[in-house]
């Protein structure tokens, strides 16, 4: 909250983990950091600088009671529904808007901040993809070339830190590359951005590509265009 000037105001979460191994990974991230204020464990909550936040445990989004606790918007982070129609679940539960923290399919739109919010329409636009961290890199640069310039074709290079969706030790995967130990290898795959750009940037649609390489580090990435 003190992040956001007091805009933002987290109330509850839903984590299949245990609170105590929750409180203890909030407060000592390897990746980003240790956390500077205080970090406790309830018995069903985690206690983060004196404000108790309310933890729950369903699989089921669609049993996650959002009015209970006053949740106007919910932050689908999971990787698990990324599917609008699945997402949509949150809203059984009171939640008014969801917005899914990745590239999204059936979403009611995807939003990029600074190129396309003034799209947003609080109406009719309730399951909200923000696209993936690539593509937030990328999208704005890709509109101010774009305005200033004009792009016939383009090819973005995305040089990744590895992700949970790896394996950090090799083991079977549905891609074989990812299939190597991340922590060792420089792995080349595929990257949705180029297409998720064209979601924000539509007369761009055809024009862009896109190849990712996955490198040996926790955190940070770059982008090439």
């Amino acid at each position: 909250n003190q992040y956001h000037g007091g805009k933002l105001e987290v109330v509850a979460i839903n984590d299949l983990t245990d609170t105590k191994t929750n409180a203890h990974l909030l407060k000592w991230d390897s990746a980003y950091g240790r956390y500077s204020g205080t970090v406790e464990a309830g018995e069903n909550s985690i206690i983060v600088d004196g404000k108790e936040i309310k933890v729950l445990s369903e699989r089921d989004p669609g049993n996650i009671p959002w009015q209970d606790y006053g949740v106007d918007i919910v932050i689908e982070s999971t990787g698990l529904f990324t599917d609008g129609s699945k997402a949509a679940a949150h809203r059984q539960g009171g939640a008014k808007k969801v917005i899914i923290s990745a590239p999204a399919k059936n979403e009611d739109i995807t939003i990029v901040l600074g190129v396309n919010e003034d799209r947003y329409d609080p109406g009719k636009h309730n399951i909200i993809s923000n696209a993936s961290c690539t593509t937030n890199c990328i999208a704005p640069v890709v509109k101010v070339l774009h305005q200033s310039f004009g792009i016939s074709k383009g090819l973005m290079t995305t040089i990744h830190a590895y992700t949970n969706e790896q394996r950090l030790q090799d083991m079977f995967h549905r891609d074989l590359r990812r299939a190597r130990a991340a922590a060792q290898s420089i792995i080349p795959t595929t990257t949705g951005a180029a297409r998720a750009v064209t979601q924000v940037i539509p007369e761009l649609k055809g024009r862009l590509h896109g190849l990712a390489f996955r490198v040996p580090v926790a955190s940070v990435s770059i982008v090439d265009f």
